[in-house]
Formats: C-alpha cells, sequence, structure tokens
C-alpha cells in the first residue's frame, strides 16, 4: 500500500485529489493539510511514502515544506502539485530534492502514475512539466553538456548504463530487467551515480543524463 499526504490550502483541490487516489486500490491518502507548516508536521508523524504539495500555502509555502520534508530524513519523497507551470517553480523544486512535479491542469491518470513511480523510486514529470525542463535544457545544452559528460565519464560503463535509463524514468526494478540485474544490483550502482555525480536525488542525476546525451545512446 502506497499512504500518501496531501497538502492543499483549497478543500474542493483536496478532495479532488484525494477522489483520484482512491481510485487506486494501492493507494491510501493518510493525511491532509491546509498549510505548509502542517503538512511538514503530518509527514513527521505519519511518515508517508508520498508528500503531494501545492505551491502557494499558508505559513509555509509548498517547496519550504518540500525542503523541510526532504531534509527531515523520514524517507518521504515529495511530489509539487500546483497550477503554476513557471520554469523556477519547477526548476526549484527539482533542484532540492523533489521527485515530481505535476501541473492540476494535466490528466488526472498522471497524478495515479505519479504517486506509483515516486512511490517506487523513480522521478516523476507530467508532460508539460518535462516540456518545461526539456525547454530549459536545450537552451543551455552546449554549454552544461560539456560539464555533464565529464561527470558523466568519473563513472563506470555499467554505473552509465544506469544512468541513461534513470534519465529516462525508470524505476529500480525495470532498469533491472532491462539489464537482467538484481534489483538489489541497481539500487547500489544509483547509490555510487549519485554519490560520483555530487547530486541529492534520482532527478538531478537524471537531468545530467540529459545534458551529458545519454540518452541518446539508448536503444
Amino acid at each position: 500500500m502506497i499512504r500518501v499526504l496531501i497538502a492543499d490550502d483549497e478543500t474542493m483541490m483536496r478532495a479532488g485529489a484525494r477522489a483520484i487516489l482512491s481510485a487506486d486500490p494501492e493507494i491510501e491518502v493518510v493525511a491532509e493539510a491546509s498549510d505548509g507548516r502542517e503538512a511538514v508536521e503530518l509527514v513527521l508523524r505519519h511518515r508517508p511514502d508520498v508528500a503531494l504539495l501545492d505551491v502557494q500555502m499558508p505559513h509555509l509555502d509548498g517547496l519550504d515544506a518540500s525542503s523541510a520534508i526532504l531534509r527531515s530524513g523520514v524517507g518521504t519523497a515529495v511530489i509539487i502539485f500546483t497550477t503554476f507551470g513557471k520554469d523556477d517553480y519547477i526548476s526549484r523544486a527539482l533542484s532540492e530534492g523533489a521527485s515530481g512535479f505535476l501541473l492540476k491542469s494535466g490528466d488526472p491518470r498522471d497524478l495515479i502514475a505519479g504517486v506509483r513511480a515516486v512511490a517506487d523510486g523513480a522521478a516523476y514529470l507530467s508532460p508539460e512539466a518535462a516540456h518545461h525542463v526539456i525547454r530549459g535544457m536545450s537552451s543551455g545544452r552546449t554549454a552544461r553538456g560539456t560539464a555533464a559528460r565529464e561527470r558523466v565519464g568519473r563513472l563506470s560503463a555499467r554505473e552509465q548504463e544506469v544512468l541513461a535509463l534513470l534519465g529516462q524514468g525508470l524505476a529500480n526494478a525495470q532498469i533491472a530487467r532491462r539489464l537482467r540485474l538484481v534489483e538489489g544490483t541497481v539500487k547500489t550502482h544509483v547509490s555510487s551515480i549519485l554519490t560520483r555525480l555530487g547530486v541529492d536525488n534520482r532527478v538531478q542525476a537524471a537531468i545530467i543524463a540529459h545534458e551529458a546525451g545519454l540518452l541518446d545512446r539508448v536503444e
């Protein structure tokens, strides 16, 4: 069972998200919060697998709440869920360790898919958010590509294969199947990749994989 916390200052939005997630028998909404401060407190109390956070909330906005949750060490993954698709929101959320970014205007199926993917250790961006990220990477890819390739060059050949698949958004179990490895071995590779790249999470590693052109090699 995937345990989820929903934080949004609008009662109807919380109810809508709960209704969508409740359609999946393997997802349980264990708590709801109406502001960022309450969201952090409830995460510490309930330790859900995933926290779904709106950006604009009173007392503590979703981005600051996300940072507090990720720093707490409880192991809860964060998805930012908002009406705003601004590049700076997306960039900040991902750079600070959020595992997903969803727009409220998107397909309701993205919400379930996102929660499932993030709970399984993968990253998830809605199609609209992915467009923003790819556009941002494309605008400065030449400058950042050289640095990214240097960082990726420190990895072993196998780690580069794992990183390329991680960059596609695959979870550990999916990577294990593609490379015919034991899932535990993939977890070890992912941990090593994050350390050697000097990043905090899979999303940041995936961005480096894109910038280095690793996904161009994936068949």
